[in-house]
Parts: structure tokens; sequence; C-alpha cells
């Protein structure tokens, strides 16, 4: 296991472009692209059923979150979102009731989504990390399976993060201070001091250089495999051992992804001698962490960032590490 010392840079100011969209999207799985208008135009809002007042949809949740980061940064332009939905919540308009499915019309079709997730990317605010050139990215989350819509109108939850999206894998880079993780707002114009919140105390140069910083420890095909069993053992570990480790989001499935991957990836798996540094790995985390669903997609992240760290302060500090086989 190697040492390093820590390194950072600054990015530059950016201009109107389209979303750089090569590649797979930020997130996978069963979650399908949308458009804006699609969401705006076609889409039925939930209620909150007791009451009948209306829930924030997905395209206000969207548009309000485009306004306000123009105005938290004039300087700067954002891309049209790139929205990515799941789980479609399906109906039809009373005149259509009894119809076969085969017979109905599109206007007699009713859908909405019940989770979305959306991206901002800030393309010329740039960076390259380890080889790798990095966006500036910013957006959020909406889950309704997360609201008691049959219940009276209460806050509605919402997630918001900023970040980088790595452009030769599409993977989110999202640190701890970039994420806001239950944000819980009366009116949609609510959400705009969040995300100045969020832009204020979001420190970019000290995430660069924790991404950078990842780059300079390794681990041999032994050490991986100790890491990768014990992540799987973590998972069945009772309440009292797990609370005196780091969390730990991932799933059995989303361990047999990295393993496979520290083999087959071209751009994040070992190299001859079956060697990984920490950020090839957490590529190969967030990497898997892209079939999970839209609601816990952004925590999962953020944890990936959190492990890595962790391991790196206890390489460096020759601190005991319940993850790693360590000889001090």
């Amino acid at each position: 296991m190697e040492k390093i010392e820590t390194y950072t840079q600054f990015i530059e100011e950016t201009e109107i472009v389209e979303p750089d969209l090569k590649g797979n999207s930020f997130i996978g799985g069963k979650a399908v692209e949308v458009s804006l208008s699609h969401l705006k135009e076609d889409c039925i809002i939930p209620v909150f059923s007791k009451d009948n007042e209306s829930t924030i949809s997905h395209y206000e949740f969207i548009n309000e979150i485009q306004k306000a980061v123009r105005i938290a940064s004039p300087s700067i332009s954002i891309t049209r979102p790139i929205i990515k939905v799941s789980h479609p919540v399906k109906g039809r308009i009373p005149s259509a009731i009894g119809k076969p499915v085969k017979e109905l019309k599109e206007e007699e079709k009713t859908i909405y989504y019940e989770r979305c997730a959306f991206i901002f990317q800030i393309l010329d605010k740039k960076e390259n990390v380890n080889g790798d050139d990095l966006n500036l990215t910013i957006g959020g989350v909406r889950a309704y399976n997360q609201e008691n819509l049959y219940s009276t109108k209460s806050l509605e939850k919402f997630k918001l993060f900023i970040g980088y999206q790595n452009m030769v894998c599409t993977n989110l880079c999202i640190s701890t201070d970039g994420f806001s993780d239950e944000v819980k707002v009366s009116s949609i114009g609510d959400l705009a001091d969040h995300v100045m919140r969020l832009i204020q105390n979001y420190d970019m140069k000290r995430h660069l250089g924790m991404m950078e910083r990842m780059s300079k420890f390794k681990l041999n095909e032994d050490e991986f495999a100790h890491f990768i069993g014990k992540l799987r053992i973590y998972n069945h570990l009772d309440k009292a051992k797990k609370s005196a480790l780091p969390r730990i989001l991932f799933t059995d499935n989303h361990i047999n992804h990295v393993a496979r991957s520290y083999l087959t990836d071209p751009n994040f798996g070992c190299d001859s001698e079956g060697n990984i540094n920490l950020w090839q790995l957490y590529n190969l985390l967030t990497d898997a962490n892209k079939v999970s669903y839209i609601d816990n997609n952004i925590e999962r992240n953020v944890n990936a960032y959190e492990l890595m760290n962790k391991l790196g302060d206890s390489i460096l500090y020759e601190e005991p590490n319940w993850f790693l086989h360590i000889i001090i």
C-alpha cells in the first residue's frame, strides 16, 4: 500500500452548451430518460388524498432548481436537464373505464412517475482528476414513495446534490458536503434557499483534492479480496458490530458487480499484477450503484466516497481498519 500527498486545483468559468451525453446515463437500472416537456405536458400531479392538495410536481421541482442555480451563480450557465424516471403509475380518464387496453387512445391514458432524478451539467467547469475528465454537476431527486400521500398535505421531501460526473463512465462523484439528504419544504419557493445553502457549503477544492488523493493508495489482489470479503460479511453482522464500523449501504449485488469489474472493466479494473488504486475502486463502486433505485442512489454514491476516504486515511496513518488487511 502506498502513501501520497494531497493535490488540488480550481476550475474555470462556464458557457452555455448542450449536455454531454456520450456513454451511459448517470443512473441505469429500470430508470428511463424523459424530457422536461413530457413531465410538464403529459403527466398528472399526485395529491394528498385527505385534502386533495396537490404535491409539488417533478416538473416544478426541476424548473425551480434551474432558476435557483442561475440566481445563486449568475456567472455560470447550466445545460438542459438530463432526467431519469422510474416506477410509472398508469391510469385512465373516467370515459375510458372498462375499455380493453388495446383500444385505449393516448388521450385516454394518464401517467406519473413515482421517482425522478435529474442533473444539470456545467460542462465548461471541467477538471481532470487522475487522468479522467470530470464535469461539475448539479441535480436532485424526488420520490413520491417517501411521502404519505394518504394523509393531508405536509412538508414534502427532496434531495439535492452538487458534485462531478466522470465523463469516462458518466459515474456521479458526490461528496458529503455536496449532498442535502432530506430537504423538507412547504412550497416550491422554499427550494431556492436550500439550493443556495448547498452551493455555499460545498467545498469544491477539497472535493477535488480528496478524489485526486484516492489514486495514490493501491491495494494488491489479496488486499482487494480481503476488502470484498469484508463487505460481504458486513451485511450479515448484528447491529452492535455494525454500529462500531463505517456504514455500508451496498448490497451483495453491488459487491458482485465490483468483483467482476475488478477483472473486466477497461478503465478502472486491476492492472496485470492485480493491483487497483482507490480511485479505480471508487469508480467500480459508483458504477455498480447505477443499478440502484432512484430513491437511494445518491446516498450510496456518497457512501462510496466516504468509504474510500476512510480507507485512505487508514493507509496514510497506518491505523487498523476492519475492511483492510493492514500490517502495522
